[in-house]
């Protein structure tokens, strides 16, 4: 007779969590007015460096993020909040550039504080602001960006709080 193992416990704050009201979001941004609300959402997403991907022969610059579900929590002062997994992609990206971030070091994680677009119809720049003065820079011919959320949320306990006391 074989050994049976049992299923290692789950702590109960990364079970799958069921909500009334969450809804996977699903996102498309086309202008800069569609970027602010991108950037609210994605507002202390964190991702490893290793989930970034530039792929310049399809003109992608794409990321995997656990980001805070703000439409569940933003009015709430107590947990239990939570998190979801999205997938965001930027298309029509021609140049990417980063400021204080180590491509190499795939395990470091970032913090997303905040989206921002200079330019106008014809092309510009979308910058992620990360924590810590980090940036990624993409160059683009047009806003072109995409967010579907790809897993169920889970909960945790922690609003992110910047400080404002």
């Amino acid at each position: 007779m074989g050994l049976a193992f049992a299923p290692a416990p789950q702590h109960p704050m990364s079970l799958p969590m069921k909500s009334k009201t969450y809804t996977p979001l699903a996102l498309m941004a086309a202008d800069s007015e569609d970027l602010e609300v991108l950037s609210s959402v994605l507002q202390d997403a964190v991702a490893k460096v290793g989930d970034l991907a530039w792929l310049p022969a399809e003109r992608r610059f794409a990321l995997v993020a656990n980001r805070f579900v703000w439409e569940e929590g933003v009015s709430r002062k107590h947990g239990p909040f939570m998190r979801v997994r999205a997938g965001i992609h930027f298309d029509d990206v021609v140049k990417v550039r980063t400021k204080s971030l180590r491509l190499e070091a795939k395990e470091a994680v970032i913090d997303i504080l905040s989206v921002a677009y200079e330019g106008g119809e014809n092309g510009g720049t979308i910058t992620l602001h990360l924590a810590g003065g980090g940036a990624i820079a993409l160059e683009v011919e047009a806003v072109n960006a995409t967010l579907r959320d790809i897993s169920d949320p889970w909960r945790t306990q922690n609003r992110p709080d910047h400080g404002a006391a």
